[in-house]
């Protein structure tokens, strides 16, 4: 079942209060089923890769190689691949719009996040990167394939031109702060990282014209190891969660105040916004889109980062795996919320 972009005028016979909890289950469902499915895809490496960590089968030093070389190879070539593939600014002139939303929407979640953790900073500024910083790519994909497919390269699109925006901050603020500056040397000078860089190096190919010099042989080869970079990701997250004891109780009242600004604050800021604006009606499918992104879990590059540069995995990984279970309620909760307010 798709959620269509047009809506049925109203039955005159059928009360609002009637017709509004009708599209509530509709748009809850539909998400719900599509959320289940992804996640579920999730869990199920998470639980492979953490058997084989626990029978010894995947070692610390293997889990440790497979985390570089997804962040100094299979990441900046998705990155790579992405930008220079899908962002054409003569087609989509308003392109920036969407870098500009993603900056946005990460500063609204840092924003809130600071003024709940502000006592206790810097020392919790990890939790800061768990409710701000959210997974942006790997599961609002297979969940808007699922959702619409009838509009899925729409929509893909939008994700491509969102992560412009969205990954120099996530490799950037968001690993100074989900590292809790555990990394050696100077922490400003390690805001250089390879994806950071591979994102910058294709904005600036493609505003000069300099991408379409990039031989295709070239092309293909980024886009077979940026491939590599979302399974790569999830074993590697899978390992980490699998290899330790979690212990949510001594991380329940930060994880509960870190996923309130997740899944309460950050997607009721984000509707509120998009209600005094004409996106729901002149682009139902962007609107949606931001929706999903405000409600969508935290990144899978925050444990990546932890785990290459330092930091607390035990409270990251503990708050990460309980904020992937509330996604599959918070995904469709806000996006029926959505299609009630929109309506």
């Amino acid at each position: 079942m798709v959620v269509s972009s047009s809506r049925l005028p109203p039955n005159p016979t059928e009360s609002p209060f009637a017709g509004n909890m009708a599209q509530l289950m509709t748009a809850f469902t539909t998400t719900a089923a599509a959320t289940l499915l992804s996640i579920l895809k999730i869990f199920i490496v998470i639980f492979l890769a953490g058997y084989l960590v626990r029978r010894k089968i995947l070692t610390e030093a293997m889990v440790t190689a497979l985390t570089k070389v997804t962040i100094v190879l299979f990441l900046p070539c998705l990155i790579l691949d992405k930008i220079l593939t899908n962002l054409s600014p003569a087609d989509f002139p308003l392109w920036w719009t969407l870098p500009l939303a993603s900056i946005l929407m990460a500063m609204a979640g840092l924003a809130l996040a600071t003024a709940v953790f502000f006592r206790e900073l810097p020392e919790k500024r990890s939790m800061l990167a768990v409710a701000s910083m959210q997974n942006a790519g790997y599961l609002i994909l297979p969940v808007g394939a699922a959702l619409y497919p009838d509009q899925f390269d729409q929509f893909a699109l939008y994700v491509a031109l969102f992560l412009v925006g969205f990954n120099p901050i996530l490799w950037s603020v968001g690993k100074f702060l989900a590292t809790n500056g555990a990394e050696r040397g100077s922490e400003w000078r390690g805001l250089l990282n390879p994806p950071l860089v591979a994102c910058l190096s294709a904005i600036a190919l493609v505003l000069t014209g300099l991408s379409r010099l990039v031989p295709t042989p070239v092309l293909e080869t980024i886009e077979l190891l940026g491939d590599g970079a979302v399974p790569t990701a999830t074993v590697v997250l899978g390992a980490m969660l699998g290899g330790m004891s979690l212990h949510l109780r001594p991380h329940l009242w930060d994880a509960a105040r870190a996923l309130t600004v997740k899944y309460g604050l950050l997607p009721a800021v984000t509707v509120a916004v998009l209600s005094v604006t004409e996106i729901g009606t002149t682009d139902p499918l962007l609107a949606r889109f931001l929706v999903l992104q405000a409600a969508s879990a935290p990144a899978v590059g925050l444990i990546l980062q932890v785990r290459a540069y330092g930091g607390d995995e035990q409270k990251v990984g503990t708050v990460m795996l309980v904020s992937y279970i509330l996604c599959i309620v918070s995904l469709p909760v806000w996006l029926a919320v959505w299609e009630i307010v929109a309506s």
